[in-house]
């Protein structure tokens, strides 16, 4: 499974990404888990199975989300409290959540 995470530089979900890549060790899964810039959005979506946005970016979801549906990739905004607590076991679980069921 590939997760995008997103936000204005990359930086700030750039910490949550590692802690969400120790949660999914934890849980013995393998997962590829990449934080980029708002920039790169468009260029890399259609290349992982789903996306978070960090919450400071909440205003240009109609846009990414546009973009996001044309390539067919979940999408939502990192819930404020995993993000503000940098809480990767809950990051991780949200992602897992927007996954279609099998």
């Amino acid at each position: 499974m590939r997760i995008l995470l997103c936000c204005s530089g990359g930086m700030s979900t750039s910490l949550l990404a590692e802690r969400m890549k120790q949660a999914a060790r934890d849980r013995g899964m393998t997962v590829d888990i990449q934080s980029i810039g708002i920039h790169e959005f468009a260029s890399v979506v259609r290349k992982f199975d789903v996306v978070l946005l960090g919450p400071q970016i909440r205003h240009k979801w109609n846009h990414l989300k546009s973009i996001a549906d044309a390539n067919g990739i979940p999408i939502a905004v990192i819930d404020p409290v995993a993000y503000g607590m940098i809480d990767g076991q809950r990051a991780l679980k949200q992602a897992l959540a927007c996954l279609p069921t099998p």
